[in-house]
C-alpha cells in the first residue's frame, strides 16, 4: 500500500497554475518541488489541505481565488518610468526588481512592459485578481528524515545547483 500525504511526510510534486478563464498556463515548476508536509507551507493553505490523504501518482486540481489569498489588484503598485532611469540589467520583461520605500520596507516588482521610451513595473502578486487552478502531480510520499524536517524540505547539495538556471532578483 502506498503512503499518503500527512504531517511529517516528505512530498515531491510538480504543479502548474492555469488561468480559469483563458486556460493559459501562468506558471509551472520545471523540477519537482520537495517539502515536509505540515512543517513548510510552500503553497496556499487550501492547496495543502487538498493534498492531505493523496498518494503517489495522483493528479489533483485545486481552484484558487487570487483575491482571497493576495487581495484585489492595487493599481497604485503599477507605474512606468523613462527607460533611461532604469539600470540596464532590469530592462527585460519578466525581470524581478526588489525595491525599498522610505520606511525601509521592501517589495518585489516585475517588469511587465517595455518599449523604446518607458518601462512598466507591477508590484502586485501575479495571481491577485485572478481565478486560477493549481494542477498538482504527486511524485513522492515517504517519511521525512530528521534533516528534511529541520530544513522544512528537500536538502540540496551545492553541486546540484546549476548556476545557468539562476537569474538575479
Amino acid at each position: 500500500m502506498s503512503e499518503t500525504i500527512e504531517d511529517g511526510k516528505f512530498v515531491e510534486l510538480t504543479y502548474k497554475v492555469i488561468d480559469r478563464k483563458s486556460r493559459h498556463v501562468l506558471t509551472s515548476v520545471e523540477f519537482p518541488l520537495g517539502y515536509v508536509h505540515g512543517h513548510n507551507e510552500i503553497l496556499a493553505p487550501s492547496v495543502h489541505k487538498e493534498l492531505e490523504g493523496k498518494s503517489v501518482g495522483e493528479v489533483i486540481e485545486v481552484p484558487i481565488d487570487g483575491n482571497q489569498i493576495f487581495g484585489p489588484r492595487d493599481e497604485s503598485l503599477v507605474f512606468a518610468d523613462h527607460i533611461e532611469n532604469v539600470p540596464e540589467e532590469y530592462r527585460q520583461v519578466g525581470c524581478s526588481i526588489l525595491m525599498e520605500n522610505d520606511k525601509g520596507q521592501t517589495r518585489s516588482f516585475v517588469v511587465t512592459r517595455m518599449d523604446d521610451e518607458k518601462l512598466t513595473v507591477d508590484g502586485n502578486n501575479p495571481l491577485c485578481g485572478r481565478e486560477v487552478v493549481f494542477t498538482l502531480e504527486i511524485l513522492t510520499v515517504r517519511d521525512a528524515t530528521d534533516e528534511e524536517t529541520r530544513a522544512g524540505g528537500a536538502l540540496i547539495a551545492s553541486a546540484d545547483i546549476d548556476p545557468s538556471r539562476m537569474r538575479p532578483v
